[in-house]
């Protein structure tokens, strides 16, 4: 992006039942800004988070130190998030990547964003993905879901078992309704629309450099 060297960071996290995914954009990948991550996914999330698995990285665990592996210590500020939630953290088994896959392929899905879009500023940058997850969320069918949509996964979710949910699921529009109603979202989170998407992706062409986005990971 004109003027705009320094890395960007894409925090993502996918539920492994109905694919719904949750994603911020961040200047770095501190223990910091993982625990406001973890703090806001836990908010924004419909349903009760009782497991989260993460990556080795320093911003989730105190796993490895200058001696090799130990037992996390649980002072570090994720898993203390973790704690005050009771949340089961579980990192994976060292050098296990595809432990990790099916984040990995959403990643992929925002690769191609990357490489098939034109970032004018690092703000567009931002409102791309987080329209991207919208959309996923909302309109995109999984094969691994019967075709359905992650949000009409977690409506069926919910219906069959309520009891994991804190939040009803059924004012987000997905391909089962009768008529799209997109607007201010109830939890605040600003306006949506499909002229915006529109607008986003007509503008496709081959960036001269694609942003360098490094992406932590986060199965719940």
């Amino acid at each position: 992006m004109p003027g705009e060297d320094r890395r960007t960071y894409l925090f993502a996290a996918i539920d492994r039942v109905t694919r719904w995914v949750y994603v911020e954009i961040h200047k770095d990948k501190s223990a910091t800004s993982e625990r406001g991550f973890l703090n806001r996914l836990i908010e924004k999330a419909p349903f009760k988070l009782s497991k989260i698995l993460t990556d080795n990285g320093k911003e989730f665990t105190d796993r490895f130190c200058a001696t090799g592996e130990r037992q996390p210590t649980g002072a570090h500020a994720f898993d203390r998030v973790c704690a005050e939630n009771h949340i089961e953290h579980r990192p994976i088994k060292p050098r296990t990547p595809q432990t990790n896959g099916m984040i990995e392929r959403f990643d992929g899905r925002i690769a191609e964003v990357l490489t098939t879009t034109r970032f004018d500023s690092s703000r567009y940058l931002t409102d791309t993905i987080k329209l991207y997850a919208q959309v996923y969320n909302q309109h995109i069918p999984q094969k691994a879901l019967g075709h359905l949509t992650p949000i009409q996964a977690l409506k069926n979710w919910h219906q069959k078992y309520p009891n994991p949910f804190k939040k009803r699921v059924y004012y987000l529009a997905g391909l089962d309704t009768s008529r799209f109603r997109w607007g201010r979202h109830p939890d605040g989170d600003g306006e949506q629309g499909f002229g915006k998407l529109r607008r986003i992706y007509r503008r496709q062409t081959f960036p001269d450099r694609v942003p360098q986005i490094y992406s932590p990971r986060i199965h719940v």
